[in-house]
C-alpha cells in the first residue's frame, strides 16, 4: 500500500477502535511518538497502547487532509469534540515504520472528563 492509503485504512481501524487491526499496520520494530508522550516501541507496545486509550475515551478521527511525499504521509486531523491535530508516518514497505503525533493533551483529556496528571 502507498503511504496516503494506508493511512486511509488506519483512519478507518482507529473510528472502530480496532487496537489489533491497527497494530497489524505497523512494523515489528515501529515506534509511535505522539509528542504529549513517551515513545512507544514495537508492534505489541502500540497494540496495548491502542487498547488502552480505547478504554478510556470514545475517539474519532476526521480527516482533513492526507498528504503523501514519496514515504511519508501527514494526516491533518480534527474531532468531533473540536480537537485537531497531525500526524507524520512514514511507511516502509507498506506498513508504519514511525510516526509521530501532535495534538493538545490537556485539552483532550478536559473534554474527555478524564484526570489531569498533578492535579
Amino acid at each position: 500500500m502507498k503511504p496516503k492509503e494506508l493511512i486511509q485504512q488506519w483512519v478507518k481501524r482507529f473510528n472502530k477502535a480496532d487496537a489489533e487491526g491497527l497494530a497489524a499496520l505497523y512494523h515489528e520494530d515501529a515506534i509511535n511518538h505522539q509528542v504529549a508522550n513517551e515513545p512507544i516501541h514495537g508492534k505489541a507496545a502500540i497494540r496495548a497502547m491502542f487498547a488502552h486509550e480505547f478504554a478510556k475515551a470514545k475517539m474519532t478521527c476526521i480527516v482533513e487532509q492526507i498528504f503523501e511525499d514519496g514515504e511519508w504521509a501527514i494526516l491533518e486531523w480534527k474531532d468531533p469534540l473540536g480537537l485537531r491535530g497531525c500526524g507524520f508516518f512514514q511507511v516502509i514497505e507498506g506498513k508504519i515504520k514511525f510516526q509521530r503525533g501532535y495534538w493538545d493533551k490537556l485539552s483532550f483529556l478536559r473534554m474527555h472528563n478524564l484526570p489531569i496528571p498533578g492535579k
